[in-house]
Order: C-alpha cells, then structure tokens, then sequence
C-alpha cells in the first residue's frame, strides 16, 4: 500500500526500445484523459496531424494510417530507414500536442501512457490499417470508414497502403 508521500510506480514499457527503431512498424493507440470527446473538431485535428507530420519526418518516418476517434487516436508508424525510430515520433508529438492543448483546450490533456504493438508481418501491416480504419463504423459513427473525415496518411498515399504497394 502506497503511503500519501510516496510517489507511484511507473509501469516499464513492454518492450526495450531498440524494437521501436530501424524499418519496423508499429500501431499505437493513444487516448485522452477521463475520455475527453476533443477530435471532433476539425481544427484540432488539422494541428494535430501537422505535428504528427513533422515528428515522423523528423524521425525518418511514415505514418501510413491515422485515426482520430472522439476520444483517442489509432495510428500506425513505420520507419524508413535505420536510424528511424517510431517510439520517438510518439514520444515528441504527444509532448508538442499537450503543450497545445495546455494553451488551447486547457481542459483536455492525454493520458499519461499508450497502448501499442510492433506489426511482426509486411502482410499484417494491410489487416491493421483496415482495422484501424474500420474503428468509426465498428463505434457506428458512419456507415463506411470512407466516410469518415478524421483518418489519412502522412508520408505516403492510404490507398497504396491498402493495395500492399506501401
């Protein structure tokens, strides 16, 4: 039992980060505190995606799908080189999207954490998009994934992700 000074323990990631660097893939879903409904405003969710942008580039990185729910977002990162590192382009761009959102939403911030998984098959990178982009009719906000505005790519084209050319 924790006594009122003790600091909680942090939870070690599950996997050492070398597994998050060189030409990997991973998917990440990433939520909002208390479940926050936020990205249901366009606004927001176009400076998000610019800062999702430029930490994968910084990263030499892609995001070959992204998914803003209500209240979380699910995305893919895939290196493009061997210096990339995925676990960084998360790190800086909940670090950059927090700071906005102190000074812009004040009452919305991240949880302290994320969910994520290194995609161990090129064929799996294909069923993970799709299921990243099935999310909004599976939560029955549209009737087509095709339909929903807050989904893309950043750094190649969704389409070609899903033909397997990617």
């Amino acid at each position: 039992m924790q006594t009122k000074h003790e600091r909680p323990t942090e939870k070690n990631h599950r996997l050492p980060r070398e597994h998050y660097k060189g030409g990997i893939s991973a998917a990440f879903t990433i939520c909002l505190h208390d479940k926050a409904s936020a990205f249901m405003r366009p606004d927001m969710v176009t400076v998000f995606t610019e800062m999702l942008g430029r930490a994968a580039i910084a990263e030499r990185c892609i995001i070959p799908v992204y998914c803003f729910m209500p209240d979380h977002q699910h995305l893919i990162v895939s290196g493009t080189a061997l210096d990339s590192d995925a676990w960084k382009v998360i790190v800086t761009y909940k670090q950059r999207t927090g700071y906005w959102l102190s000074r812009n939403a004040p009452h919305v911030r991240w949880q302290k954490d994320f969910y994520d998984h290194i995609i161990r098959k090129d064929g799996d990178l294909g069923v993970q998009v799709r299921y990243i982009l099935d999310n909004p009719v599976r939560k029955g906000i549209v009737s087509s994934w095709r339909d929903y505005p807050y989904k893309g790519a950043i750094g190649c084209s969704l389409d070609d992700v899903l033909n397997g050319i990617m």
